[in-house]
């Protein structure tokens, strides 16, 4: 497949370099807790440390290095320092369980865990020390990035159709290609001249892609949160009078809790609010508009595409429950189940009924397949099938209706039953289990469990609880727990999940 847009040798880090040589005295990290703010020029100089001191420690060339902090300076500098040192990416949530943190380790063969120590199999280092960094001996010659083009950058860990995670394997060219994809838009997502809200987490490949990168493609300013509090968020974004949101579906929600005098008042200085990772529900998308006279362009994409596929902004304005147009450079069709494709109807109302098939994509931005050996990536003729499914409208726009299998998204983040659903069946005094996704306001959707108790069993539902959080991370665990006599089942013995998410049977 040509890769006419990602056919470059560059590494990601060299984003952060170009952003210094543009700006070296502009603003590239403020940390909203503490206020510090970090130029682009001190950003590359901590990055380039960063780099030094990960050769230093026997990282070599494709060595794959955990990077397992919340969301801050010191995860940005990691993540590059890491790319320029000429290491693989592997980003690992904080809240990672045990278990999960170690298939990733041992499945990825980390070298080194920049984060806190304590995880089997992994030698932990301390996170990059920002302040030496820039200061007491001087920044040091600039170092050379290692690696690049096709060579893999990130190892982004996904939940496969069997429930456990499998790591999509992205290159420099693809997140290059997907930075390059974005800010080709008008209006572009991000500009030099923007403060950009993250209160993302950044080890997520939303975060970091449409996130991060972006910021440094622009050479932006990054205004950092941990973790998102509606009330702290109005604070930060005028206190330092931001003027794009880069956010998911809960976090609108949460701000239209606000009064709307105040949300109109702290966000007097956002020119964009974008969403992603999960649908947004239309209600959310109205509100927003007529609460501060602007709207919530809506994206799509997945971590195994770079990852953005789809924005409203293509078509210049946002269309209630469409995901909007590929992004230039950027490829999409309808196929059937044996990846045929077949055209859109001319018709919206015939195009649901008719033109509803499964989403592939094609462009620069593409993942290289699973790790370790690049196992169902896009095929010879560059296509990927996503696994979800939708139909385009007239205007060309991608409307999403179903997702393959049974993915639940809690906040952006994958979960399939199974993986929960194995952990379920490990409870004493279960005799059947099954796990649904049902509509939550706050987090898009939220795991259901549906439980038949073994005889004599005195199962609660905290219990079930209790047990799955020791087990799975927390976005995974069942937040609705129901026991019923028998689960539904098919005429062919299949579970039929559509008449698990409306039983109402006791708790």
């Amino acid at each position: 497949m040509p890769r006419t847009a990602g056919s470059t040798s560059r590494n990601v880090a060299d984003l952060v370099r170009s952003a210094a040589a543009r700006g070296r005295a502009h603003a590239a990290l403020i940390t909203a807790a503490t206020g510090e703010s970090r130029t682009w020029g001190q950003v590359d100089a901590a990055v380039d440390a960063e780099a030094r001191r990960l050769v230093e420690l026997g990282v070599a060339p494709g060595d794959r290095v955990g990077v397992r902090l919340p969301t801050g300076a010191e995860f940005c500098v990691a993540v590059f320092g890491v790319l320029r040192a000429g290491g693989v990416v592997v980003p690992l949530g904080p809240g990672l369980p045990p278990a999960e943190l170690a298939h990733i380790v041992a499945d990825s063969g980390l070298r080194l865990l920049i984060g806190p120590d304590g995880v089997p199999g992994a030698t932990a280092v301390d996170p990059p020390d920002l302040t030496a960094a820039t200061t007491a001996a001087g920044p040091g010659e600039p170092v050379a990035a290692v690696r690049g083009g096709e060579d893999l950058a990130v190892l982004g860990y996904t939940s496969g159709t069997s429930g456990r995670p499998r790591g999509a394997m992205l290159s420099h060219r693809a997140l290059l290609a997907n930075a390059a994809q974005c800010a080709a838009l008008r209006p572009a997502p991000v500009t030099a001249a923007d403060r950009v809200l993250l209160a993302l987490p950044l080890f997520h490949v939303y975060g970091l892609g449409p996130g991060l990168l972006q910021v440094a493609a622009a050479g932006a300013t990054a205004v950092l949160m941990e973790r998102f509090d509606a009330e702290a968020a109005l604070e930060v974004v005028e206190r330092y009078r931001v003027s794009t949101v880069v956010g998911v579906p809960p976090m609108y929600q949460a701000l239209l809790d606000q009064p709307q005098q105040r949300l109109r008042e702290a966000l007097a200085t956002v020119r964009l609010f974008t969403s992603g990772a999960a649908p947004l529900d239309p209600a959310c998308l109205t509100r927003m508009w007529q609460a501060v006279g602007l709207p919530i362009h809506e994206g799509y994409g997945l971590t195994e595409t770079g990852p953005v596929l789809t924005s409203t902004l293509v078509g210049g304005y946002p269309k209630a429950g469409s995901v909007g147009r590929p992004l230039p450079g950027v490829e999409l069709r309808l196929v059937d189940s044996d990846g045929r494709p077949f055209e859109a109807a001319d018709d919206d109302e015939l195009a649901e009924q008719v033109g509803t098939g499964l989403v592939a994509a094609r462009g620069a931005n593409l993942f290289s397949g699973y790790w370790p050996d690049g196992a169902h990536g896009p095929d010879a003729e560059g296509w990927f099938r996503t696994g979800d499914v939708g139909y385009l409208d007239a205007d060309g726009d991608l409307h999403l209706v179903d997702r393959v299998g049974d993915l639940i998204i809690v906040n952006g983040f994958n979960v399939y039953p199974h993986e929960v659903e194995r952990v379920l069946a490990e409870l004493p005094g279960v005799a059947e289990a099954a796990v649904v996704g049902v509509p939550h306001p706050r987090t898009g959707e939220t795991v259901k469990a549906v439980l038949v108790r073994a005889p004599g069993a005195e199962l609660t539902g905290e219990r079930v609880i209790e047990f799955c959080a020791a087990r799975l991370a927390k976005f995974k665990v069942p937040s609705v727990v129901e026991f019923v006599t028998a689960l539904p089942h098919s005429p062919t013995g299949k579970l039929a999940r559509v008449r698990l998410r409306q039983l109402n049977g006791a708790s």
